[in-house]
């Protein structure tokens, strides 16, 4: 139900270096850019008859993050995120691509698929 989101994307070398710190559920408004939230889109346990369920499966949406004149490090850290999950044995898709209209913050949403013991 509470997937390791945070632990798994700080196992990747390159979105540290893009993001450091700056992973995590809420953002404060005034956090520069890079950054990486997520929110969990839904979760299932794995239900059995006979006993309580010992697995949940969760989607997560994680959002990247970068500033108006910085295309290129969306992507670059975009591709990290989805290496991270990768590495983890997380499915994962692109599901969001564009530019926040208030902002101007480039945006890359990835919709990643954790299954997690109990």
């Amino acid at each position: 139900m509470f997937p390791p989101v945070y632990q798994t994307l700080r196992a990747n070398a390159t979105v540290l270096a893009l993001v450091g710190e700056s992973i995590g559920m809420n953002m404060p408004a005034e956090t520069p850019p890079p950054y990486v939230t997520w929110f969990i889109v839904t979760g299932q346990p794995h239900d059995t008859l006979s006993e309580a369920p010992q697995s949940d499966f969760t989607s997560v949406q994680i959002d990247c993050y970068s500033g108006p004149t910085a295309e290129r490090t969306v992507r670059d850290l975009a591709e990290a995120v989805r290496a991270a999950l990768d590495s983890a044995g997380v499915h994962n898709r692109v599901v969001v691509n564009l530019r926040e209209p208030d902002t101007k913050f480039y945006r890359v949403g990835i919709e990643a698929d954790f299954i997690t013991q109990r």
